[in-house]
């Protein structure tokens, strides 16, 4: 196993206790937190590049062939058509069950568990929606989410997404595969920052394409308090997103200790275009 895939799992490990609270039905969302006014350092600054890619060659091959990866991306037209038709295809290989923890957390292994009737968290969907396309050719990475009382909060601290690099809209686009649902802002995909602040103003152009209106109001309440602090893990770097004014957590849930390299306020350097 590399280094960079070690240290994501041991990211996602943190994000493992708390998807045992993250309800299996879009009804147990509805009595959440609505989404808190952030604000961010969007200034220019110089940004590093990075690549996200945790597999080998080989074994993104054997995930695409396998799976027959390249019949879903076939009548594709653009990148964000393979990340929808991808959100949607893991979605549905297995129900979600919030406390089945897979064996092994790759995505080969993953899917065919799921195969043989296996259900598992939002962890496994956004490890498997990553992986898919990056073995598509999509750079995407697991993105871990997590509440503004992380640090004090005994359980429920944390849910877990996919991010998507798109190189012709030249942005970052989130999907949460547990759910579905990748937000759209006058049709345009949105990242998880900006899924965030177009749920604090309430914005009457944020859409949910693809879920009922009962569906995405429940989704819309159900994400909204995680959308605090944003972490993502790769090529040795742990690499954490919060608002201004707000402090780096240092331990999840009371007791698990988050590993940070680099703490930011800046949306361009989290949001950088990868190498």
């Amino acid at each position: 196993m590399s280094k960079t895939l070690k240290l994501i799992l041991a990211a996602l490990l943190l994000l493992a206790i708390a998807a045992a609270w993250w309800a299996t039905s879009f009804a147990r969302l509805v009595s959440t937190q609505a989404a808190l006014p952030l604000s961010f350092d969007d200034s220019d600054r110089e940004v590093v590049s990075r690549s996200w890619s945790a597999y080998s060659g080989e074994y993104l091959e054997q995930l695409r062939t396998e799976f027959q990866l390249d019949a879903l991306a076939q009548d594709c037209e653009t990148d964000y058509q393979t990340v929808k038709a991808v959100t949607n295809w893991v979605h549905n290989r297995w129900q979600h069950d919030s406390s089945n923890q897979p064996a092994q957390s790759d995505p080969i292994y993953i899917l065919r568990e799921a195969a043989t009737g296996q259900r598992f968290r939002c962890v496994e969907y956004g490890i498997v929606i990553s992986g898919c396309l990056q073995a598509l050719g999509i750079e995407s990475r697991i993105l871990a989410l997590k509440t503004r009382d992380c640090e004090t909060r005994a359980s429920g601290a944390g849910h877990v997404a996919t991010e998507a690099y798109l190189p012709d809209l030249d942005k970052w686009v989130f999907a949460d595969g547990q759910a579905n649902a990748i937000p759209e802002l006058d049709g345009v995909p949105l990242n998880a920052v900006e899924f965030q602040q177009a749920l604090a103003r309430n914005d009457p152009a944020l859409a949910l394409p693809g879920l009922s209106p009962a569906d995405a109001m429940a989704y819309r309440k159900g994400v909204a308090q995680y959308l605090y602090y944003f972490d993502v893990s790769t090529e040795g770097e742990h690499i954490m997103l919060g608002p201004l004014g707000a402090k780096q957590p240092t331990v999840f849930q009371r007791k698990y200790p988050i590993n940070v390299t680099e703490y930011t306020h800046s949306v361009k350097a989290f949001y950088a275009p990868p190498k």
